[in-house]
Formats: C-alpha cells, structure tokens, sequence
C-alpha cells in the first residue's frame, strides 16, 4: 500500500549542488583502485569493455535510480521503491540483496588490504593464503567491535581516505605509465587500434564483465542527491557523463599502466596493483616510495570498508518498522547500533572468506568473491529496473524532480536495457573465468550456486515465517 509521505519533497526547494560536486560523489562511489589489475588483463580492449558497461548498466541505472530517488526521498532507498511497486515482500527482498552482497566483498576489499601490506612488510606474504584470511577476519573483526562502540569513522576522514588512498595513487601510477611509455621501455600489451576490440575465444574470456559492472553499482546511493541539484532534469544526466569520464580515465589509464610493466598471464588481480609499483620504483631506483603507497593504499581500503560496515546493516534494520526481522535482531544498543545484526553480518563474512584457503590462488578466491557479490547485487537492481516501469504506471501522480527523459518509452527503454544486461551477467558469472585456474570446477559451480541460492532464499523464508509480535516488538522499543 502507497504511503502519501513517500512522496518526493517539496520541489520549490533550494538546490545548492551543481554538476561537479554530483559527479564527484559518484566517482568517490565508482573510483577503486582495487578494480585495476581485472580491467589490466584486458589490456586496450579494456575501452571497449567499459563502453559496453556504461551503455547497458551505468546510464540506465543512474537515471532510473534518480527518478525513483525523487520522487520517494524520505528514506529507506530502494526498499521504499521496491516496496511501493510490488509490495512489501519484495521491498525486504531487495534491501537484503543489496546488503548481503557486502559479505562477499568485504573479503574481497580487506583481501586487496592484506596483499597490500605484505608489500610493504614481506612481499612474500602477498601469496599466503593464511595471511590473508588472518588480515580479513582481524580487520573486518576489529571494525565491527569499534562499530559496536559507536566509533565511526568521520565524514572528514572518508573523504581524506578517498584523496589520500585513491586519487592520489591513481594519478601516480598514471603518470609512471605515461613516463614509461615515453621512455622507449619495453611495453606488456599490444598498442594497436586492433587491440582495442578484444578478441573473444569463447565465454571464458568475458566472465570478468561481472567484475566491472560491480565496479559502476552503488549509483543508487548517489541518487538520492539528485533533490538537490540545480535543473536537475539537465544536470543530473550531465553529472553522471562527467563522472563516466574521470572514473574511465582513471580505470583505462590506471590499467594501462599495469598493462605495461607486466605480461597478461602473470596480473594479480589482489597484488598487481602493488606490483606494478614495485616494478616501476625499482626501475626507477625509488624503491622507498612502495612502502609510503602501500600505507596510503591501505587508508584509502580501511576508510572504505568502515565506512559501509554500520550504513548497509541500518539500512536492513529500517525493516523492523515493517516487522520484517524477528526479534532478535530488534537490539539497538545505546549507540544506536543494530548488534545482533552486526554479528549477523560478522559471522557470515568470517565464513565466506574461508573460500580463500579453498581455491588454488588467492587470485581465484579474490574472483569468485566478486563474481558471487556482483550476482547478488545485480539482482536488487533487476528488481529496481522493473519498480521504475510499474510506478510511472501506477503511481504516475508523485511528483519527481528528475525524470528519465522521454516519457513512457524512455522508462521501458532504459529498464530494459538493465534488465537485459544485469539478467545476462548473473548468468556469465557461473562460468570460470579462461584466465585464472580456478581449481577444481566442481567445487566452482557449487559454491558459486549454493552461495547464490542460499542468499536468494533466506529473505523469503525469513518474511514468511514472520510473525505479528515482530512489529508489536518493534512499535514498543520505539515507545520506549
């Protein structure tokens, strides 16, 4: 059923955001370091990869999200959106896929920590698969009991860590490339205009596509700024191009760099980012500037990861109000932490990273983690794409400050694109990628399966085992 005070705000509202400070959130949201070494074993065709994720994913559900951001503003995201186009059940569904894909990459992000610190200390370490998953669960563990304290990170510090640990690594590894490349030195990838449109030798060779396109997810978060843009009906689509551009630039650069200094088959896609400084310093006889970019790298990881432990598990925690949750995980301490959610989410984390010592190569276990988080993701966003057809349909009433251009045939238009894309990587994503040995296949397919299954069903059985205390429950702590 609608909720009237769903509806957007007021749209005589003072806009104070223009077109750069937008596109900047989007790319602090896009921009990870850690993406790099999967767009380098592309090479050139990298560019071609990164076009066919803009077109089919990132514009679509940009603009999407953004007509649903503004017209249901008041909090809650894509569970409102969800929830007022096919029901409360589905509501839950998505807001749980869009939280627990994070327990499949918080691995993935703290893994990338753990390689990057054993290059500052013992580069050794960087394939010890202990290591890793010792760094993960101490890490991840540790920022978890802090959260519980109500120790988070700062706003200030976010954006300190995004500078210091993103931006300020990227353009340095860009400008290495730039200077090797004009040093006559010895070039790892084909330069050719050929080279731009990869040669495809079968499914194998695009699977990594799961990885990008989890690279360009989270717009949905971004777009709850679009209220505040000046003329966003121009502007905001504007802001997105701009985004696209810098994080493009930053990829394919950054990438390219990497592509430079090491062959295709020898990539990391956890260390080739550390890697290819290593190579390039030591060329260079800087070899005491790898450490200081290690700890830098490690900030810019650290900032990210704490900043999303809290945020997700609130967002799932806002379905009690609809007694969503049983009772268990009603318990907010006196921080106004969700605890019993929080070592929901700790334990389930501690599990899946155990995949590591699993899998032959740490690389393996870093791909199978991202392909696993990107499928879960990207069916929040299937859902997403078709809330947005159904309520310009049957909520066409509610004002939106931004509007997917074209009336009618622009929402299906776009939607479908979405649907389309998102639809055909979950499925890419159970092939095992022809660049990595990913070991036994068998336990491939189980693990990729089982983990997509089980994560798909718990949100349906859990809402339908609710009971009606869970919200008796819930209306009493808030009295209380």
């Amino acid at each position: 059923m609608a909720h009237p005070t769903s509806h957007g705000k007021n749209p005589k509202q003072r806009r104070v955001l223009n077109i750069f400070v937008l596109a900047m959130l989007n790319v602090a949201i896009m921009a990870s370091l850690r993406n790099l070494p999967l767009v380098a074993s592309y090479g050139l065709g990298a560019i071609f990869f990164f076009v066919i994720v803009a077109v089919f994913f990132l514009i679509p559900s940009a603009l999407v999200s953004a007509e649903l951001a503004t017209g249901w503003s008041k909090g809650g995201g894509v569970y409102i959106w969800v929830r007022e186009a096919l029901g409360d059940r589905w509501g839950f569904f998505a807001i749980w896929m869009q939280w627990v894909h994070n327990v499949a990459w918080y691995p993935v992000i703290l893994s990338f920590v753990a390689t990057t610190l054993a290059y500052v200390f013992n580069p050794a370490l960087a394939e010890s698969k202990i290591f890793v998953v010792s760094v993960i669960l101490v890490s991840f563990w540790g920022m978890t009991l802090l959260n519980y304290l109500g120790i988070r990170t700062s706003s200030w510090f976010s954006v300190i860590g995004v500078i210091i640990g993103t931006i300020v690594p990227g353009l340095l590894i860009i400008m290495l490339g730039v200077i090797w490349i004009s040093g006559d030195n010895p070039i790892n990838t084909a330069l050719s205009v050929s080279a731009v449109v990869p040669k495809i030798d079968g499914v194998g060779h695009l699977v990594f596509l799961a990885g990008l396109f989890l690279a360009f997810t989270g717009l949905e978060v971004s777009s709850a700024y679009a209220n505040e843009v000046k003329n966003p009906q121009k502007n905001y689509p504007r802001s997105i191009i701009l985004a696209a551009i810098i994080t493009f630039t930053i990829f394919v650069l950054g990438a390219l760099a990497i592509a430079f200094v090491i062959p295709e088959e020898q990539i990391s896609l956890v260390s080739g980012l550390m890697e290819a400084f290593r190579q390039f310093f030591a060329y260079y006889n800087l070899e005491w500037v790898l450490p200081i970019v290690g700890v830098l790298l490690v900030i810019g990881a650290i900032a990210e990861v704490n900043a999303w432990i809290v945020g997700p598990v609130k967002g799932l925690y806002a379905t009690t109000n609809h007694g969503n949750l049983p009772p268990m995980f009603h318990k907010l301490n006196k921080h106004g932490v969700p605890t019993n959610l929080l070592l929901f989410q700790g334990i389930i984390v501690s599990i899946t990273s155990l995949v590591i010592l699993e899998l032959p190569t740490i690389s393996a276990a870093f791909w199978i983690l991202t392909a696993m988080s990107a499928q879960i993701y990207l069916v929040m966003y299937i859902l997403m794409f078709i809330s947005a057809i159904r309520l310009r349909y049957t909520k066409p009433h509610v004002p939106r400050a931004y509007k997917v251009p074209y009336g009618n045939h622009g929402i299906w238009f776009f939607s479908i694109l979405g649907l389309i894309s998102c639809t055909f990587v979950i499925l890419l994503s159970f092939y095992p990628p022809s660049q990595l040995d990913v070991g036994n296949l068998i336990f491939y397919e189980s693990f990729m399966i089982t983990g997509f299954v089980v994560m798909s069903v718990i949100p349906l059985v859990i809402y339908q085992l609710r009971k009606p205390h869970w919200l008796i429950k819930v209306k009493e702590q808030d009295r209380s």
